[in-house]
């Protein structure tokens, strides 16, 4: 079971996915993290624990730019509880975030093949794979993308996914312990 919590308005936005991401802790606690987006780049923080350690690392999200973000809250089904797999999980090129909950039944074939076509994956996630997809079949339209990645995947899940304004532009940035 997972939590997941989305905002965009004119707020920052990762204080307000914190106070998301406490009240659907009880959906698992071993991982968490959000990806925020300034309007260029996607800041992407990730920890093992519970969301006062998330809070912690941003310092109750205000150390983190961005009026628009996805958070989760894990309880592992694919992977050990560590922080490549906490979601959410960045597109190889950097430009998409995502967050899931369910399972990806053909996420091994899926895994290879983006795997043969250049992708490289830093989890042992199902995840993982869904961002690569919509890295592979977007060509501009984010919706497409969405609706093309989505028709590959088998299984039961639930996604949130986000991206810059202009994906085109993004540059990634990832907040990890040292």
């Amino acid at each position: 079971m997972c939590g997941i919590v989305g905002y965009t308005g004119n707020r920052k936005a990762a204080p307000i996915l914190l106070d998301g991401l406490k009240k659907l802790e009880y959906r698992g606690y071993d991982s968490c993290g959000l990806a925020v987006m300034d309007g260029r780049e996607i800041t992407v923080n990730k920890v093992t624990g519970r969301i006062a350690n998330l809070s912690e690392r941003t310092r109750d999200g205000e150390a983190v730019p961005g009026v628009s973000g996805i958070g989760h809250t894990r309880w592992a089904t694919h992977g050990a509880p560590t922080e490549e797999n906490a979601h959410p999980h960045l597109s190889n090129d950097g430009r998409f975030a995502v967050v899931h909950n369910g399972i990806i039944e053909n996420y091994m074939t899926l895994r290879e093949e983006l795997k043969s076509e250049g992708y490289h994956f830093e989890s042992e996630t199902d995840t993982e794979v869904i961002i690569n997809l919509i890295q592979t079949c977007f060509t501009g339209n984010m919706r497409e993308a969405l609706i093309k990645a989505s028709n590959r995947l088998r299984g039961s899940s639930r996604s949130g996914s986000s991206a810059p304004r202009s994906p085109e532009r993004s540059t990634p940035r990832v907040n990890r312990a040292l």
